[in-house]
């Protein structure tokens, strides 16, 4: 019972700092926008999880800052070990984020920024990191498709696919108890402001470990 009491007080001091954020939403909800906004306004305060992945590193990454360069079995090897908060499977590459990825993030103070999809959303809430979830949401599929034209980077096969994938991810953003808060991006400037509220706890909370 001692032991058992005793490991459970390290796994506390392990992912002991600023609760984690987990951000997830739509392409084209204008996640990365606040995100940025929030970055600016808040330097040093967070932090993002450094991904791990199978796929061979593209020209000019680096392993360790912009993933963890894994082989297939490595990466098996950890999420049958437990070592994984979420993981997922695309273009047949695996890609996911593990709890010391998390840890490393806490361990300077920072609040710790996981930007995944509802998959992911669903694994994490499976486990003990505690975050703080947020949907980040388009008023509506109609202003979304019109943002997503309008970028011009998307083929019509590509389009209707994100669409499809984002009717879902609104309808299954308003599942009960799923986020803490759901901001709808649709004045930027009052997105952040609701973002900003919704922060406002860790941010004071890391902001003082920074300055002690």
């Amino acid at each position: 019972m001692v032991l058992i009491r005793a490991l459970s007080r390290l796994a506390a001091a392990a992912m002991a700092g600023p609760r984690p954020v987990v951000l997830s939403g739509p392409s084209g909800a204008g996640k990365s926008t606040l995100l940025k906004m929030l970055l600016r306004d808040h330097e040093g305060t967070f932090g993002f999880s450094v991904s791990h992945t199978t796929r061979n590193p593209r020209p000019g990454e680096a392993n360790g800052k912009d993933y963890h360069f894994v082989t297939r079995e490595e990466m098996q090897r950890g999420i049958d070990n437990g070592e994984f908060l979420e993981h997922a499977v695309f273009s047949g590459n695996m890609y996911g984020t593990s709890k010391s990825a998390v840890r490393d993030v806490q361990a300077r103070n920072q609040i710790c920024i996981l930007d995944i999809d509802m998959q992911g959303v669903k694994s994490i809430k499976k486990t003990d990191l505690n975050p703080i979830y947020i949907s980040i949401q388009p008023p509506s599929v109609d202003i979304l498709e019109k943002r997503l034209r309008d970028r011009k980077t998307e083929s019509e096969e590509s389009l209707q696919k994100r669409l499809k994938a984002a009717r879902e991810d609104i309808a299954i953003s308003k599942e009960h108890g799923l986020f803490d808060s759901v901001v709808i991006n649709d004045d930027l400037e009052e997105a952040y402001t609701n973002l900003k509220k919704s922060l406002a706890q860790e941010i004071e909370k890391a902001q003082k470990a920074k300055d002690s």
